[in-house]
């Protein structure tokens, strides 16, 4: 009789702690504009219950009932909020934070301990855009992936490329998502600007290790970016005018405080400036050449309250790049040109099931098109057209793509998420059309199309069993079917973070990824001719294996984050074009064979090395210190005669230093200075006709001189080590504050002690002598640049 008492005395106590626990949930808004706000930190003063919002700014905490307690709330950029609570009953409470922007005064409160460096999650940044805006950039025009290149382990490509190298992993490993639409090339001229509007972008993070489980699809990083939703009070604008670009935001309550828009669009005008400079100078000549060059972007979004617990989504990004060249004579004319551009658009519908349940889901189109233009006319006497021939090549990707993610939180110690998407795939690798009015040859057309499907589910927890540790524990299925094969991979995925003291934390993280399209480049900068293809029968999908550790300490007196980490990652089946292959290497014939199969071979790498980060995101004086050692090396049986090779993108030492500094209310200074080893190059030691001397090739300007030039030979591929990089860009911001509007005059200087940085070098022959000798060429010299910014 007294087990069925003893048992029943412990259920019921059980009971009675269960109902002495209270839910506190809501969602944290930004003030004036009402957009929800991600990332914020909310916790019981005094205690070790803590919660963060999730991206579409709601939270949830499950604490013990008291009579009295205070709930905190903090987030960067914003003035800390105290709520105190005094009740017995689960409850719903929104809150509203102010920007510090909008304050004549105030005193930025220190984020709690319980942040970075007591977060599972590592291998993570996150830089506020208002910082973003500050930083000096290549002729003034603020760019959200340049930033990225400035943060440790994410090295650059070429002088002024946007591309990222995250971790040894190419342009390709990156999974860079606006609003959950993948973007598949984010570069605007050919990767000197990237395609995202600073102004239209509300958050931006970047991890690049220990990925929770959600996350998949790429090996090497995710770049996770929100539009901004849209202010619900009144409407409000911004906007600038630069060198080469011009743009505007505009963004307003469609009904205030139930919806809202956001319109913003950019556009260079080179073209128009350049047109009239180019007419006088071709005025009278028998040929006339008609160049230009443009980019435009395109962001839109609106969003519903369509009820407390329901909110409804619809954004889109539209943007492309048209570069061409017209000549005309009294014979011929022709037109060539590039254009490509990426369209993608999000539907989003979130549901609030429960104070503790939160689902989200999300309808999904991606698309990426490239195209080459060919044009050739033979013209009469009298300048009608006699014949022509034409070519068009083009290359695609599209998606479609569906996806649920649910967030519950069944207990204080519990933050559980879990979801599953599917996305189908089409692409179009090449495709070739060549046309001409000779009736013998009507016409070639070739093309490769393949669809395929993508599948995923995933479940991760967040669970801190005690006060002093907190894991993440996740695992993720992806499946991926091509013609007649299917592939399963399961993903495991954990980090931990142990409290070492009340703000120094020890941190280890493990993550598989897999990866089914990839990129087929020749250059390894990210440009337009790049080929996305799937995984087939033949090319496995890339995987990737990635193990961290290391420490994080918050000084919140000082308001520093530190971070200081190792890696080692490796990675099979990542692909390449074989020697002397090319987009343009495509069959001759009428079928769907892939021949792009047979001009690509698959191989291994490894990347290892550590990471120093020390940050600070508030204060008169923010910025940071960036720093990382790092080799990365590849192997392919099929190139370099099978011996392991340092690829391009391998960066011994990479250095970045930014500050930004207020000076008072109206003027801000800023700069940045990186520094970095030269990239791996692969570069001839000898050329010959029938004579042959060597060319050591050992460092810029060497004096050894080449007899031929019809043959080159390579000892093998990564031989040249590239002089090393190194910049300072400075600028400085005047800003008027009326009533109703705020403006910004920004004079900026690249490059400010004008140092010649290699972009790429080359074997020509020397002017004096007429001998062969290593060339470098440098692309930025010292650059000023100018923008007028408005906001109102």
């Amino acid at each position: 009789m007294k087990i069925p008492f003893v048992a029943a005395l412990f259920f019921h106590s059980i009971s009675l702690i269960a109902q002495q626990r209270i839910t506190i949930s809501g969602y944290v808004r930004e003030h004036k504009s009402r957009e929800q706000l991600p990332g914020v930190n909310v916790y019981i003063s005094g205690s070790s219950y803590a919660a963060v919002t999730n991206n579409y700014g709601f939270y949830s905490l499950t604490v013990p009932v008291a009579d009295s307690a205070v709930l905190s709330f903090s987030f960067v950029g914003y003035e800390g909020q105290n709520r105190r609570i005094s009740s017995r009953k689960n409850m719903e409470l929104d809150v509203f934070l102010t920007s510090v922007n909008q304050l004549e005064e105030v005193v930025v409160k220190a984020n709690r301990d319980d942040e970075i460096s007591q977060r599972a999650q590592m291998s993570q940044v996150e830089i506020p855009i208002a910082q973003i805006k500050k930083i000096p950039a290549l002729f003034g025009e603020k760019d959200v992936l340049k930033v990225l290149q400035l943060m440790p382990g994410v090295q650059k490509g070429t002088e002024g490329q946007a591309g990222l190298y995250v971790r040894g992993g190419g342009p390709d490993q990156n999974l860079i998502i606006l609003d959950d639409a993948v973007v598949y090339n984010a570069n605007h001229l050919f990767g000197f600007f990237s395609v995202f509007n600073s102004d239209a972008i509300k958050t931006v993070e970047l991890t690049k290790g220990g990925f929770p489980a959600r996350y998949g699809g790429r090996l090497s990083s995710v770049v996770e970016m929100t539009m901004k939703e849209g202010s619900k009070d009144r409407l409000h604008g911004e906007g600038g005018i630069g060198l080469i670009s011009s743009r505007l935001t505009l963004e307003g309550p469609v009904k205030k405080d139930k919806s809202s828009f956001l319109f913003s669009a950019r556009r260079t005008y080179i073209d128009l400036l350049a047109a009239p400079i180019i007419a006088r100078q071709q005025k009278g000549q028998k040929n006339q050449m008609k160049p230009g060059y443009y980019f435009y972007d395109l962001n839109a979004k609106v969003n519903f309250d369509l009820s407390s617990k329901d909110k409804l989504y619809v954004s889109g990004y539209f943007g492309r790049d048209k570069l061409y060249v017209g000549e005309k004579s009294e014979s011929y004319k022709t037109s060539n040109g590039l254009d490509w551009g990426n369209a993608t658009g999000t539907m989003r519908w979130n549901h609030l099931f429960s104070p503790k349940l939160f689902a989200n889901f999300s309808l999904i189109f991606s698309h990426f098109d490239f195209g080459v233009m060919n044009d050739f006319s033979d013209l009469d006497k009298s300048g009608a057209v006699a014949s022509e021939n034409r070519l068009r090549y083009h290359s695609r990707i599209k998606d479609l793509n569906f996806k649920t993610d649910f967030d519950f939180y069944p207990s204080a110690s519990h933050a559980v998420k879990f979801g599953a998407q599917g996305i189908l795939h089409r692409f179009v690798p090449s495709a070739l059309v060549i046309t001409g009015s000779n009736s013998d040859n009507p016409g070639q057309h070739v093309k490769q199309s393949l669809s395929s499907f993508e599948g995923s589910a995933y479940a991760e927890d967040t669970w801190q069993p005690f006060d002093i540790l907190k894991m993440n524990l996740g695992l993720r299925i992806s499946i991926f079917n091509t013609l007649t094969k299917t592939y399963i991979r399961p993903e495991p995925r954990f980090s931990a973070a142990l409290k070492l003291t009340g703000d120094l934390s020890w941190k280890m993280s493990y993550s598989r990824m897999n990866q089914y399209v990839h990129l087929l480049s020749n250059t390894g900068v990210g440009l337009p001719t790049d080929l996305w293809v799937p995984t087939t029968d033949r090319i496995a999908p890339q995987q990737s294996e990635q193990i961290a550790a290391g420490f994080a300490k918050d000084l919140t007196h000082a308001k520093l984050l530190i971070t200081l980490e190792g890696y080692y990652k490796k990675m099979n089946h990542i692909i390449a074009y074989k020697e002397g292959a090319s987009f343009l290497n495509i069959s001759g014939d009428n079928s769907n064979e892939l021949s792009w199969q047979d001009n690509v071979t698959s191989g291994r790498g490894s990347s290892y090395g550590a990471e120093l980060l020390i940050q600070k995101k508030t204060g008169k004086l923010s910025g940071w210190v960036g720093y990382t050692l790092s080799w990365t090396r590849w192997n392919f049986p099929e190139l370099n005669s099978g011996k392991t090779f340092f690829p391009r993108h391998d960066r011994r030492h990479d250095l970045s230093m930014v500050a930004m500094y207020d000076l008072g209310k109206h003027v801000t200074i800023s700069a940045n200075w990186v520094y970095g080893t030269g990239n791996a190059l692969t570069l001839p030691v000898s050329k010959y006709t029938g004579v042959q001397e060597h060319f050591a090739g050992q460092a810029v300007g060497n004096e050894e001189h080449l007899l031929g030039t019809e043959i080159s030979e390579y000892s093998g591929r990564g031989n040249f080590r590239a002089e090393a990089y190194q910049r300072l860009d400075a600028a400085i911001q005047f800003r008027k504050t009326r009533k109703r509007y705020e403006r910004t005059w920004e004079l900026g200087i690249y490059n400010v002690y004008n140092h010649k940085n290699p972009f790429f070098y080359d074997i020509g022959e020397q002017s004096n002598t007429g001998k062969l000798a290593l060339k470098k060429f440098s692309l930025f010299p010292v650059l000023p640049s100018v923008s007028y910014n408005f906001k109102f």
